[in-house]
């Protein structure tokens, strides 16, 4: 496997990340199935693991801790911070308070006296982001963190987090966690261009835009009901008219689905890796067996032409959506001011 470089952290990764959201309650409950799907990623290369203190309440990293004894040298490991852990309105967000608990936590499920790679799972626009920055650069500063990341933050507040970096002598953000796919190609817009400028890895999620990208969704088609019930975009019929068009295309260049969608999403000059998250062995050999695939021209010419470069068909459900575009109030002027204007 060829590395990259992690944005100008000069840490090599691989151009797959094994996502361990699917290891645990909402995955696959196995932890000992669990940790050979790990154990069989680090065996082909892979040497880079993301997961998050949420995942499953903090399973998902206590498998990854069993995982990674004898092994933790060799990898890469990054974790996140943000999602609620508990009833407590305190056991969530960006405060100072918050994350220097939740560290201690994921440290002791990890297993390891460090992380690699700390992220904001999240924005929390009810903390500022110097008090954010602040406690991380203390944990930097402590040994107990190497390098911190953001994720979904919309290009305008990636900006705003380097210039407070810079001004406040903190540590900044040296990578970002974007959603990047055929179907969503909005981060080519801003968001990838912000993070080349400052210098900043990205590992972007949902590459196989949450199965659509498989083929196993398809339109008309009564498969997969239960999955397409539960989230609204594999329903959307823009989004599956869309996959209509890319399963021929993927047929004429004798690729799988997945194969075409990995080799995309890794293609993009500012992608430095894209995360996989295998919930079985056969969902792991199938990324693995087309790990070295690159698209010619004419195949990425001709993805173009199905959705537009800097184009986002549909959203996914759980991409991030920032406060101006939840709350109606936020874009409106009050009823009376708009009656006496």
């Amino acid at each position: 496997m060829r590395y990259r470089t992690l944005g100008r952290t000069g840490i090599q990764v691989s151009p797959y990340c094994l996502g361990a959201m699917m290891f645990g309650a909402i995955g696959n409950p196995d932890h000992d199935d669990s940790i050979r799907i790990i154990h069989k990623a680090l065996d082909a290369g892979i040497n880079f693991v993301d997961t998050a203190d949420m995942y499953s309440r903090g399973e998902s990293e206590e498998i990854i801790g069993k995982a990674l004894k004898g092994r933790r040298d060799n990898v890469v490991l990054a974790t996140k911070v943000n999602g609620a852990m508990g009833e407590d309105p305190n056991e969530r967000g960006l405060s100072r308070r918050w994350i220097t608990a939740e560290l201690e936590n994921s440290l002791r499920r990890l297993q390891t006296d460090h992380i690699d790679l700390y992220q904001i799972h999240r924005p929390d626009p009810t903390t500022d982001i110097e008090e954010t920055l602040s406690a991380l650069t203390d944990l930097v500063r402590s040994g107990k963190v190497r390098a911190i990341g953001s994720s979904t933050m919309p290009a305008s507040d990636m900006v705003e987090a380097q210039w407070v970096s810079e001004r406040r002598g903190l540590e900044r953000f040296r990578t970002e966690q974007p959603t990047y796919s055929i179907l969503n190609r909005g981060i080519e817009r801003e968001v990838l261009p912000v993070a080349e400028r400052y210098g900043m890895g990205t590992l972007v999620w949902s590459p196989l835009a949450q199965g659509l990208l498989t083929g196993r969704v398809r339109k008309g088609a009564q498969t997969d009901l239960r999955r397409a019930a539960h989230f609204k975009h594999l329903s959307d019929e823009r989004r599956l008219d869309a996959v209509e068009q890319i399963i021929p295309l993927a047929e004429e260049a004798g690729l799988p689905m997945t194969h075409l969608a990995m080799a995309f999403a890794i293609a993009h000059p500012g992608v430095t890796s894209a995360i996989i998250g295998p919930r079985t062995m056969e969902h792991l050999d199938d990324l693995l067996a087309g790990a070295d695939v690159s698209l010619s021209d004419d195949i990425l010419d001709r993805i173009d032409k199905i959705v537009p470069p800097g184009t986002d068909i549909g959203a996914l459900d759980m991409a991030y959506q920032p406060p101006a575009l939840q709350h109606a109030s936020l874009r409106r002027r009050p009823a009376d001011e708009r009656a006496a204007g």
